[in-house]
């Protein structure tokens, strides 16, 4: 029988936690001190525990909590206990995981957007503007063109590593440390199955990769992943960190990769921005070669997709994203253009490390600008 005292200690810590937890989700202020305060030393210490195992220790949690979510009252029936005492037990378990989610990982998503922390509003939409971004990143796209993509792993590892450990503290992403690589998915097929290239384990800090991803999707989904791991929660935000890691290192096969990671952004912005005769004179401006690469991708991730699951994971996946204040859902992958025309890398590197909401703009709302 369990002592009365532990109970109400478990739950006075348990109303604690959840009640932070609702104060960071409309407190975005209390969120980014998480995040820049808390968050990097825990994070560091769950990653240190989980880079004790090769795989991904998100994918034995999810598995053994699944199971004993269905034994334990099966368990509980035999011991007598009443049907209404195994409800509410069975909610607790699950009030706590809800927690640990969130103060292990999730409450990034209730910190302040990019464009607060770094105190700049986005560009509107300017036809010029958008045209200019997009000649200049098609002629980058064909100059750095590779046919053959080989990466070493060790290579990438440490390019990667020294792009997010050299970034500005503005920035507020966590440092990374020597012991946080990401790992392969322990159920590959099912992940391709949905076309996920990759995830963020929040329970453990763990960056996680599909372990089909072509050579050239590789290092954009690695870095990616890994800016997840750092502390970022919103896709746009993400695809930026990546783009910038593999097209500024001094790796041709990373500069290529970066590129290639973001055509997919840049054409479903092109389609909505441009005329239909434009968009198709700016596609066939793309190198053949590159098409060609782009389509044999699509119909490579086309094979292993499962259309009933897949659209199940679509569903769920978006409104997960809205209902952690990211409005425009899975959109927010596209995103990444609006930001890149937004934030030249150039302008913050000097600006002040401490985080003062800004009294003349309110948190931005990245969805102004184009899915």
């Amino acid at each position: 029988m369990e002592k009365k005292w532990i109970r109400i200690v478990r739950w006075t810590v348990l109303f604690l936690a959840l009640s932070f937890v609702i104060l960071c989700r409309y407190m975005p202020h209390l969120a980014e001190w998480y995040a820049r305060m808390v968050y990097p030393p825990l994070s560091a210490a769950l990653s240190a525990l989980s880079s004790l195992f090769p795989f991904p220790l998100m994918e034995v949690f999810v598995v053994g909590l699944i199971l004993a979510l269905i034994l334990y009252p099966i368990r509980l029936r035999k011991k007598g206990i009443r049907l209404h005492e195994i409800i509410f037990r069975e909610g607790e378990i699950l009030v706590w995981i809800y927690v640990w989610f969130y103060l292990a990982w999730g409450l990034n998503y209730y910190r302040y957007h990019i464009y607060t922390r770094l105190q700049t509003p986005p560009v509107a939409y300017e036809e010029a503007h958008f045209k200019s971004f997009l000649n200049e990143y098609t002629e980058r796209l064909n100059a750095t063109y590779l046919s053959d993509i080989k990466i070493d792993a060790e290579t990438l590892r440490t390019e990667i590593g020294a792009f997010y450990t050299n970034l500005s503290p503005v920035y507020g992403l966590t440092k990374p440390q020597s012991w946080q690589t990401p790992k392969e998915f322990l159920f590959t097929p099912i992940y391709s199955k949905v076309s996920v290239l990759g995830s963020m384990g929040p329970f453990f800090a763990e960056a996680q990769l599909n372990a089909d991803l072509p050579e050239v999707q590789y290092p954009f989904t690695y870095a990616h992943e890994f800016s997840h791991l750092l502390g970022v929660s919103n896709e746009a935000e993400a695809n930026y960190w990546a783009y910038r890691a593999c097209t500024e290192s001094s790796l041709p096969t990373l500069q290529y990769c970066g590129y290639f990671g973001l055509l997919p952004y840049v054409i479903s912005n092109a389609a909505y921005l441009l005329p239909k005769e434009d968009f198709q004179a700016w596609i066939q401006a793309i190198r053949p070669e590159i098409r060609e690469q782009f389509n044999e991708k699509n119909k490579y991730w086309r094979e292993k997709y499962s259309p009933f699951i897949g659209h199940i994971q679509d569903f769920t996946y978006n409104l997960f994203l809205k209902g952690n204040k990211i409005a425009s859902g899975k959109k927010n992958y596209a995103e990444v253009i609006g930001l890149l025309l937004s934030l030249p890398k150039e302008k913050y590197l000097d600006m002040p490390t401490s985080i003062k909401r800004p009294k003349s703009m309110k948190p931005t709302d990245p969805s102004n600008w184009i899915g």
